[in-house]
């Protein structure tokens, strides 16, 4: 199989959809890879080593769209690769369909096989091509929460963990998936006072077992989560419906509530934002301010931290990459189950419910 890799082109979007070493395996395996010139540079590879790896390098976005039978990326298409697009060409990426009805219909005309990273299912619920790059967002949540709390970002002007002699900051975390699971650890290990909300027990209770005495954790209702918003200074959004929007946890009169300079980080905004006040924001021009209330809502979060996010990606998505490869699509979704819940949208056909359910669109069961 021809596989394509392009570059990236969300505003400042420095991952890669491969490392040399996934190309490697690939090209071990006889499929050709075709990657853009300077795709890996944002990430810390080099146009030399994908070729030691066995890839031909290619000068343009064009020409990797238009020699590949899939593309290997990691953000959704935008508008200028939409017309790249190629009728039964695989594109396998992060979607997150149902924040973008352009999107949606952009695929479907295009005529395409989508494969979503985010809807990839184990059978046990997991996510596991969701899972490192909600791990990195959860813990960069706390890290950029950390800096926007500071004055001079019109942030309250405390620091997370305090000093003695001094509180430290109160940090809610709604969702106890992975984002909520990370950004808790880390602002734990800062010395934050830590909540987390979710409404699984079963979640709750594990995650009571092996946090430290500083995170505590309670059931989520808009009553428990009004209750803790004015004497909160960070709140982390970290839940996720899987294929579907996001629940608006915190609306915008909930704002009102809460002290000025209170930081918002909503890591959901890919899928819509757990905040009503959302708009996804850019690493370029981050935050803007809502009621006193700063609000953080950067949709590539890991694209800041782009070697250990590439890294930490092609290590889930290279043995699904070489089932794409070694059987086509249509065998490699029949043969792993896992794999056929990442079909979203097939020729023309939205196959993932929840997608069709967000825009009222028609969904053909696969």
């Amino acid at each position: 199989m021809k596989i394509g890799v392009p570059i990236e082109i969300k505003n400042n979007e420095n991952r890669v959809g491969m490392t040399p070493s996934g190309v490697f395996e690939l090209t071990k395996r006889n499929h050709d890879v075709y990657v853009q010139k300077n795709a890996g540079f944002g990430s810390g590879f080099f146009d030399k080593d994908y070729i030691d790896a066995g890839a031909t390098i290619l000068e343009t976005i064009e020409e990797v769209y238009e020699v590949a039978d899939m593309i290997v990326k990691v953000k959704e298409p935008i508008e200028q690769e939409y017309n790249l697009i190629k009728e039964d060409q695989v594109v396998f990426t992060y979607f997150h369909f149902a924040s973008s009805e352009a999107l949606t219909k952009a695929m479907i005309d295009s005529k395409s096989v989508c494969i979503a990273y985010e809807t990839v299912e184990d059978a046990d619920g997991s996510l596991p091509l969701l899972v490192p790059m909600s791990e990195v967002a959860g813990r960069m949540s706390i890290q950029q929460g950390a800096k926007y709390l500071e004055k001079p970002i019109k942030g309250r002007g405390i620091l997370l963990g305090g000093v003695p002699g001094v509180k430290p900051a109160n940090v809610l975390v709604l969702g106890g998936g992975i984002v909520g699971i990370q950004a808790a650890k880390m602002a734990a290990g800062l010395g934050a006072n830590v909540t987390i909300m979710d409404i699984n027990m079963k979640q709750l209770r594990y995650i009571a077992d092996i946090m430290p005495a500083n995170v505590n954790t309670e059931f989520s209702s808009e009553y428990n989560i009004r209750k803790h918003l004015p004497k909160t200074d960070l709140i982390i959004g970290g839940v996720l419906i899987k294929g579907a929007k996001a629940p608006k946890l915190i609306t915008k009169d909930m704002l009102k509530e809460m002290r000025p300079g209170t930081v918002i980080v909503d890591v959901a905004v890919d899928q819509g934002g757990c905040f009503e006040t959302t708009h996804a924001t850019t690493h370029q021009d981050p935050t803007y301010i809502i009621d006193d209330v700063v609000h953080y809502c950067v949709a590539n979060m890991p694209g800041a931290v782009p070697y250990t996010s590439t890294v930490a990606l092609t290590n889930v998505t290279l043995p699904y990459v070489i089932k794409l490869a070694n059987e086509g699509w249509e065998q490699a979704c029949a043969n792993n189950a896992s794999l056929a819940k990442g079909l979203n949208v097939v020729k023309g056909d939205i196959v993932y419910k929840e997608i069709a359910e967000a825009f009222g669109l028609e969904f053909l069961a696969s």
